[in-house]
């Protein structure tokens, strides 16, 4: 801890903001501070009643600012919700030295999610939709597509569902020979 304090002065450290919604339907934001030695955890707000005003955000934003030290923070990183984008204008602002930047996760999610509003991808998703829900519905098949794969799953789970899509897309991809093989068995050919 004291090591990654000392990094935090001597190179500056990134504010992260994690927002998310629980099974209650909850707005919770999770606070971190990023320097070169790594992240550590700060706190985890319930911030339903914050995150429908971004001059409310701002408060809580401007909370976590001053507690890590505002002569620390180089940059506050958060998706790019308005509300985000608006409290990166106010902390901007009041702390001329520290900018906004929207996460590059995030961003990347957005790039692949519209990737397959293409005609020909939504289609290709859409086959691969298909033939997964067939497989995964039929035990025997299911079997028998995961001898022929070497027990692997067509469904890797990744971080966001976008990511998982394309994880996905490529293990049918990776595996389309053995996936054929699997089909002219099943047809008796």
């Amino acid at each position: 801890m004291s090591e990654n304090e000392a990094e935090k002065t001597t190179y500056g450290c990134s504010l992260m903001a994690n927002g998310w919604r629980d099974r209650k339907g909850r707005a919770l934001i999770n606070f971190l501070v990023n320097t070169p030695r790594g992240s550590m955890f700060l706190e985890s707000v319930d911030a339903s009643s914050y995150s429908h005003t971004s001059d409310n955000l701002f408060i809580l934003f401007d909370h976590f600012i001053k507690q890590v030290g505002p002569r620390d923070v180089v940059q506050v990183v958060t998706d790019s919700a308005s509300n985000n984008v608006f409290v990166g204008k106010l902390v901007e602002e009041k702390y001329p030295h520290i900018y906004w930047t929207p996460c590059a996760a995030h961003c990347i999610d957005f790039i692949f999610e519209d990737i397959f509003k293409f005609p020909y991808l939504k289609r290709t998703l859409d086959k691969a939709i298909t033939v997964y829900t067939y497989i995964y519905n039929r035990i025997l098949l299911l079997n028998m597509m995961r001898e022929f794969t070497g027990k692997k799953d067509m469904v890797r789970p990744a971080k966001t569902r976008f990511a998982t899509t394309f994880i996905t897309l490529n293990c049918f991809k990776a595996n389309k020979r053995n996936l054929k093989k699997c089909s002219l068995l099943n047809n008796g050919t």
